[in-house]
C-alpha cells in the first residue's frame, strides 16, 4: 500500500510526505490533515442533538422510517426520525413509548407533517408531542406555518441561568422553496403568538422570548427527493438557502443561527462529499433507507428498489394534498401506480361528481383500480373518516365533488399500505416514494455485498457513506496540492462493519 493510500484510509491521522514520488516536478512536501468523519459537518449540530455524526435518517411516512430503523441509527450515533405522517394517534403513541423506553436524551425525533386537509389531526399530533416531551420534530411538507407547529416550537421557552434563551423543543424544518424557508428562519408570527397567549398555551413573557428565536434550529434543504419534492437541483438550491440564511441572521442577530442540512439525491459518498463541500452542516437520507432491512417497507419493495435506476422515478398525485394538485415522487419501475394516480386526477378535474364519470371509465376504475364498486369504496371511506375526521364526511355529504376526491384519495392512500405490507396481488398498484438517489446508490454498491437487498443495513449504509465522503475529501486535499489521486476511487467502495472498524481505528469509531 502506497503512502498516499495508507494516509487516505487512516482518517484520524495526519501525514506529511514528499510529493515527488507522485509528481517528479514537485519538491515541496504534501500535507494531508486528519479527517475524522465527525468533522465533516457542524460540531454544534452534534452537540445540540447529542449525536456522534452529522447524518440524519429522515422521516418517511407511514412508519417506513420505522422504530427499528430509528433504533439502529441512534445506537450507532446518528439522528433518526420516525415516520409519523399518515399514522393515527394510537400508532404514533406506541412508537413514542417504544423509543422513549430505550432512549433518554439520544438523538431521535418524530415527523410533524403539514396536513391542510386534516388540521385537527396535525394539531393532535403536535399536542401529543408536547405532552409526551418529544424534544425533536422534523417538520415537513409545510406550505406555510401553522399554529400547531408554532405551539410545539415555543412550548416551554424560558431564560436559562446564564441569561440565554432556552428552547426545549427543537425543530428540523425540511424545505425546498424560499417562501417556505423564510418563515422557518424567522421568528414565530406575532399573530400566532397572540393566539397562543389567548388560549393559555404561553405567557406574554414567553411570547417576548419567542420573538428572538427562529422557528427552526436546523433547515434541511430538500432537493430532488422521494415523496413530497419540487425536484430542485441541489447545486442551485443550497447556495440560495445559504444566502437567505445569512440575510435573515443579519436581520435578527439570533444567539444561535439556524444550521443548514442537505437532502435529496444523496445516495453515495460522492453526493455526501459534495453536500459537505457546499457547506452543509449535516446530511439527510431517505430513499436509500427505505431499501434497508430495518425500514417499515416490505421485502417486495426492497427488491424493487434494489433494481431501480435514476430514471425509474416519476411524479404522481399526492394522497394528502390531492385536490390541490400537489405531487410526490415515486418509483415507476414494476408498478403502474404513477400512471393510474395521474388518471384519477385527470378524471377528478373533468368531472363534478362520481355520477358524471363516463360509464366506460367508471368500469375501468371499478374493475381495475378499486376492484369494487364506487358505492362500496365510499362505504369504506366513510367508515374511515367517521373515525379520523367526521367533518370530511359531512363535507362530502354536502359536496359531491369532495366525495369523489375522498374516493380517489382512498386508492392513493391504500397504495402505500399495499406496498408496505408487500400485498402481492396489488403489486401493480404499489406506491413507493422514491427519488433518483436510489439509482446512484445501486451503481455505487454494484458488485459489493450491498448489491443484495437482504444485506442492506441502515447504519452500515450511513457509515459507509460518511467514510467514503471523508476519503474523497482527503483525495481532494491531495488534488489541490497537485497530486493525482484519481486512482483511489476504489477506497470508498462499501465495506462490512468489521472492516470499517479496522480502517477507522479505535480513535474514530
Amino acid at each position: 500500500m502506497t503512502d498516499v493510500r495508507r494516509a487516505l484510509l487512516n482518517l484520524s491521522r495526519s501525514y506529511t510526505f514528499d510529493g515527488a514520488q507522485f509528481d517528479l516536478s514537485r519538491t515541496d512536501p504534501v500535507v494531508l490533515p486528519a479527517t475524522p468523519i465527525e468533522n465533516l459537518g457542524n460540531k454544534n449540530f452534534l452537540t445540540d442533538h447529542g449525536s456522534r455524526f452529522p447524518y440524519v435518517a429522515g422521516a418517511m411516512a407511514n412508519g417506513i422510517a420505522s422504530v427499528e430503523l430509528v433504533q439502529a441509527m441512534v445506537r450507532r450515533g446518528f439522528v433518526g426520525i420516525y415516520g409519523a405522517a399518515g399514522q393515527n394517534i394510537e400508532t404514533v403513541t406506541s412508537a413514542i413509548d417504544r423509543l422513549q423506553a430505550e432512549f433518554k436524551s439520544e438523538p431521535f425525533g418524530f415527523n410533524l407533517i403539514h396536513s391542510p386537509n386534516e388540521p385537527d389531526h396535525e394539531d393532535a399530533v403536535a399536542r401529543l408531542f408536547i405532552a409526551r416531551k418529544v424534544r425533536l420534530v422534523e417538520a415537513s411538507a409545510y406550505l406555510q406555518l401553522t399554529l400547531p407547529v408554532v405551539r410545539y416550537r415555543v412550548h416551554g421557552i424560558h431564560l436559562g441561568a446564564d441569561g440565554n434563551i432556552v428552547v426545549p423543543n427543537r425543530v428540523i424544518a425540511k424545505v425546498s422553496r424560499i417562501e417556505v424557508a423564510t418563515p422557518f428562519l424567522s421568528p414565530p408570527p406575532e399573530a400566532m403568538l397572540s393566539k397562543l397567549i389567548e388560549d393559555g398555551s404561553i405567557t406574554t413573557e414567553q411570547a417576548t422570548l419567542a420573538k428572538k428565536i427562529p422557528m427552526c434550529d436546523d433547515l434541511t434543504v430538500e432537493a430532488d427527493s422521494g415523496g413530497h419534492t419540487d425536484n430542485r437541483p441541489m447545486l442551485a438550491l443550497f447556495p440560495t438557502m445559504l444566502a437567505l440564511r445569512e440575510r435573515i441572521q443579519n436581520t435578527y442577530q439570533y444567539q444561535n443561527a439556524a444550521r443548514l442540512g442537505a437532502a435529496g439525491g444523496i445516495g453515495s459518498p460522492a453526493a455526501a462529499s459534495a453536500a459537505f463541500a457546499m457547506g452543509a452542516d449535516y446530511i439527510v437520507t431517505g430513499t436509500i433507507n427505505q431499501a434497508c432491512i430495518e425500514s417499515g417497507s416490505s421485502d417486495e419493495v426492497r427488491q424493487m428498489l434494489a433494481s431501480a435506476g435514476q430514471a425509474d422515478v416519476a411524479m404522481a398525485p399526492a394522497a394528502d394534498m390531492f385536490e390541490m394538485g400537489v405531487k410526490v415522487q415515486v418509483l415507476k419501475r414494476g408498478t403502474m401506480f404513477p400512471m393510474r394516480a395521474a388518471k384519477l386526477y385527470e378524471i377528478y378535474q373533468r368531472n363534478a361528481c362520481l355520477d358524471d364519470i363516463p360509464s366506460n371509465e367508471r368500469t375501468i376504475l371499478e374493475s381495475q383500480f378499486f376492484r369494487k364498486s364506487f358505492e362500496d369504496v365510499w362505504a369504506d371511506t366513510r367508515t374511515y373518516f367517521s373515525k379520523r375526521d367526521p367533518r370530511e364526511v359531512e363535507r362530502a355529504d354536502r359536496d359531491p365533488r369532495h366525495k369523489m376526491a375522498l374516493v380517489f384519495r382512498s386508492y392513493l392512500g391504500q397504495a402505500s399500505s399495499w406496498a408496505n405490507r408487500g400485498q402481492s396481488d396489488r403489486k401493480i398498484d404499489f406506491q413507493v416514494w422514491c427519488g433518483p438517489a436510489i439509482g446512484a446508490f445501486n451503481e455505487w454498491v454494484k458488485g459489493s455485498f450491498l448489491e443484495q437487498a437482504s444485506e442492506r443495513r441502515v447504519a452500515n449504509v450511513a457509515m459507509n457513506i460518511l467514510y467514503g465522503a471523508a476519503v474523497l475529501n482527503r483525495a481532494a486535499i491531495l488534488r489541490y496540492q497537485g497530486v493525482d489521486a484519481r486512482y483511489l476511487t476504489n477506497d470508498w467502495r462499501p465495506r462490512e462493519d468489521n472492516e470499517l472498524q479496522q480502517l477507522l481505528e479505535c480513535g474514530t469509531l
